[in-house]
């Protein structure tokens, strides 16, 4: 079920109205939340259902049987016995393909050609996702930071609760499952705060994402036919697209869990503004990013190494991040340039400078803040390319296009056309987006205090300007999120 389909604009008031209901007997909230849960996954497709209701009766008992042993090789087997099925499902629906398909393309390139049968396999919803949720409480429980539950029930409703399911925040055990087990109150200031939050959530998606998308599709595809400045307006569309799209789904998953008294955490601290690539990954998808830096970058030695193993671990972290994304060489290459990138802040001791928020206390940036945040993301819209293109030809052939026709008339031509007559409102609409970004930093999402000690009538009048200009360049058809492929 799409977030922005009629679908969900039904089913939302509804399982809020017999939540509330209910909010005297927490056992029933947290069953109705399971159901609820489970009838928003399967509405995609019934079968998969069964995948995450394994997952979950797996964790579930593996983590009964961690508190009944203290021998230290029976708690190991039983955390592999996790981490290999956990990961086996999401290894065969994701990549059984990709691996199959460079098998064969490696023996026939050293001259000995064999058969190999692909599988159509369609890649369950959100595998990605709850996957690295049910294995952060069996990794936590192993680890002893977190006492095992009893609840079936809840542990079920913590491992598929709706809001974040099919593309996060990937949610800790420990941070989210305890909400699970203590009666939950509806507080006006959290639900109207959650409801501010899903409407700058729709906002970004339904017209900043779905904007960018029609042109950056349209450049992206027949990049042969465009020059430099078009391919890198196109690049830049897509930058914009894919942090619209995927904040503005965190934002409606967090703001839609807050209408049911939950706390999820943040999943986007306004990346576009950083200053460096280090910064960068500690603003954005902050939950993957905090994932591997728990349960493989610190387990590896992280920093607190020798030069040569923290490059290593370096270059493990973003590759296997890349990796996570999907099955294809383009997001191997995305990772490794990421590293490349983190590489010189690393080996200088700069990768933690930029811990406040840039220009804090401040109304603009310094010349320098400015020049360091048109670089970063100059740098983040260029990996994007990776990202977006169809397979590493693609991407070479866009890269070499980009940089090597930048100043042909022709092209300036059609990247006029394009900014003045075709763009033009969109241009505008991201101006005005990243205007309203930068004002509001320093919250939890940019419209949480905007205007707040401003009369009813104000803020009223800004909000109603938002679903506005929502109705009115919103798409005419649901476009599907971007993270639901991952």
């Amino acid at each position: 079920m799409l977030f922005n389909s009629i679908d969900f604009v039904v089913f939302l008031p509804i399982v809020f109205f017999f939540y509330w209901l209910l909010r005297e007997k927490l056992k029933l909230q947290n069953i109705l939340i399971v159901i609820a849960s489970y009838l928003f996954y399967g509405w995609w497709d019934w079968r998969f259902l069964t995948l995450i209701a394994f997952s979950t009766a797996l964790d579930y008992r593996i983590g009964l049987q961690l508190s009944k042993t203290d021998n230290p090789r029976n708690r190991k087997l039983l955390l592999w016995c996790s981490i290999v099925i956990n990961l086996g499902f999401l290894g065969f629906f994701k990549y059984y393909n990709f691996f199959l398909d460079n098998f064969v393309t490696a023996f026939s390139f050293l001259g000995n050609p064999i058969n190999g049968q692909s599988l159509n396999i369609i890649l369950p919803v959100g595998i990605s996702f709850y996957t690295f949720q049910t294995l952060s409480y069996t990794i936590d429980v192993y680890k002893r930071k977190l006492t095992p539950t009893n609840d079936f029930v809840a542990f079920a409703a913590f491992v598929s609760f709706f809001p974040q399911l099919v593309a996060g925040p990937i949610e800790r055990a420990t941070h989210l499952l305890p909400q699970f087990y203590s009666q939950r109150q509806l507080e006006y200031r959290q639900a109207v705060n959650g409801l501010r939050q899903i409407l700058w959530g729709f906002f970004k998606k339904l017209v900043i994402a779905d904007n960018c998308a029609k042109y950056a599709n349209e450049i992206f595809d027949m990049s042969n036919q465009y020059g430099g400045t078009t391919l890198l307006l196109g690049a830049i569309f897509f930058a914009f697209q894919i942090y619209g799209d995927f904040s503005g789904y965190s934002d409606i998953a967090i703001g839609t869990a807050r209408l049911f008294g939950f706390k999820l955490m943040q999943n986007f601290a306004f990346p576009y503004f950083s200053r460096d690539m280090a910064e960068f990954w500690r603003r954005w998808h902050i939950s993957l990013s905090t994932w591997f830096r728990d349960y493989v970058y610190i387990p590896l030695g992280g920093s607190r190494v020798n030069k040569r193993f923290a490059i290593r671990n370096t270059f493990i972290i973003f590759i296997v991040s890349g990796f996570w994304h999907g099955a294809n060489w383009t997001f191997i290459a995305w990772g490794l340039l990421n590293a490349l990138y983190f590489l010189p802040l690393l080996l200088s001791g700069n990768n933690r400078k930029n811990l406040n928020p840039v220009a804090d206390k401040r109304i603009l940036p310094s010349v320098k803040e400015l020049f360091q945040i048109i670089l970063t993301f100059a740098l983040t819209s260029l990996a994007w390319v990776f990202f977006r293109a169809e397979n590493i030809q693609h991407a070479s052939d866009y890269l070499t296009h980009l940089f090597g026709g930048l100043y042909l008339k022709q092209n300036l031509v059609d990247t006029y056309v394009l900014i003045f007559y075709k763009a033009g409102y969109l241009i505008v609409l991201l101006m005005v987006f990243i205007i309203l970004e930068w004002l509001g930093r320093n919250s939890k999402f940019a419209i949480e205090h905007l205007l707040i000690r401003q009369n009813r009538f104000v803020r009223w009048t800004f909000y109603y300007c938002i679903i506005i200009v929502i109705a009115f360049y919103m798409p005419t058809t649901e476009s599907p999120f971007i993270y639901f492929q991952f």
